[in-house]
């Protein structure tokens, strides 16, 4: 494989994983010694094992941080801090993005930013969408009301009502307050644990 049909097949941010451009081909092996070889050269960056960059995308479009975490896990989507930050419902900005798994937890460190994924049981992996984070990007991202749920989860004590102020709450930029409240009642009935339920219950105490 030479580097322009890489360049042809990888999508436009320029993140691409192994399967995807194996696909069809007679020599995988040939092709993972040309993938060594370039990122020896410094034309590929390998964000993990089977995760690849371009280190120069000549479209100029740099992969989203959300599109990344993507990457990094399959089956996971975005949540807790990362996704209430994208709703404009924090104030703080977050310099890790998290997601959450039916997979082991880790924390990677890579050479476009920190990412975190943390663990849920698989009834609880619901609730996510795509979204476009950047234009012509899209990338699963948790519902306003499920990142909440999700950090709440797995906070622990984050029904007592000194939390959920300390939160600094906004209603999210996508629903109105609300049908922000009625979903976030609906999807902590869904989830079905009691310290969701009071929180839920709690929120409704607390101006968004």
């Amino acid at each position: 494989m030479k580097f322009e049909e890489l360049l042809e097949m990888v999508p436009p941010e320029g993140i691409f994983r192994t399967g995807q451009i194996l696909a069809g081909r007679r020599s995988p092996d040939h092709v993972r010694r040309q993938l060594h070889r370039w990122i020896r050269q410094g034309r590929v960056i390998q964000l993990r094992r089977e995760v690849y960059m371009l280190a120069d995308n000549r479209t100029g479009v740099r992969p989203h941080p959300f599109v990344v975490a993507n990457y990094l896990k399959v089956g996971s989507y975005v949540s807790l801090q990362s996704a209430l930050s994208h709703y404009g419902m924090i104030p703080e900005y977050v310099p890790v993005t998290t997601s959450v798994t039916t997979a082991r937890p880790e924390t990677l460190e890579t050479d476009v930013g920190w990412f975190q994924f943390r663990h849920i049981a698989s009834r609880l992996l619901s609730r996510f969408e795509t979204v476009e984070p950047a234009p012509r990007q899209q990338a699963f991202v948790a519902t306003p009301e499920k990142a909440l749920l999700d950090l709440l989860y797995l906070t622990p004590h984050s029904d007592d009502m000194n939390y959920l102020r300390e939160l600094r709450l906004t209603s999210p930029t996508t629903v109105d307050s609300a049908e922000f409240r009625r979903r976030l009642h609906e999807v902590a009935e869904e989830m079905n644990t009691p310290k969701l339920k009071r929180a839920a219950e709690r929120l409704e105490r607390i101006e968004l």
